[in-house]
Order: C-alpha cells, then structure tokens, then sequence
C-alpha cells in the first residue's frame, strides 16, 4: 500500500534552506519516492495553517519511507532543513478502499 509523508514548513533562512533542497531530491529518488506536492500555491479553506510551504511525498510502502526518511544519505542532510525551517512532518498510509 502506498505511503505518504506530509510537511508544513516555514523557512526561516532561504539560503540555508536552499542547499537541502538542492539536495533532497536524489535522496527520495533513490528509495521510490515522488513528490506529489513541492510547494505551491495554496489557500486556506478553514482555519490557518501556521506554516506556508508544504511537501507531499509518496513511496510504494511503509518500509520504502522509512528506508528514505532513516537513510544515511538523508540523515545526513536532515540538519540543514532543520536548521534553516521550522515545522512538522507525518506519515501517513494510503487508503486501500
């Protein structure tokens, strides 16, 4: 069953957080994974959303997220998003109706 992980992130140092997004890609790549959103714009319907960019990524399971997000490879460009933004991160399983 495909699995999601979903973030809102505020950037608080462009420039810092430019590197890791240079970066990332290659990680998610490499286990499977996809973006179905990379920022863009967005609309808040009901309530407010304290965060202003948001990530939707999907790999094929579970174990392949886990894989890319416990990877060394994006471990070890894991500090430069979290020092350069703020926010959360989740997973999250598909439905299988």
């Amino acid at each position: 069953m495909a699995c999601y992980t979903i973030g809102h992130i505020t950037v608080t140092n462009m420039d810092g957080y430019k590197e890791y997004a240079a970066q990332v890609p290659a990680t998610i790549a490499a286990h499977g994974g996809k973006y179905l959103v990379r920022g863009g714009d967005c609309t808040d319907i009901e309530g407010s959303m304290p965060h202003d960019r948001h990530v939707v990524l999907e790999f094929e399971s579970r174990e392949a997220l886990e894989g890319w997000y416990y990877s060394d490879e994006y471990q070890k460009i894991l500090p430069i998003r979290q020092a350069n933004s703020e926010g959360v991160m989740t997973i999250v399983e598909g439905f299988d109706g």
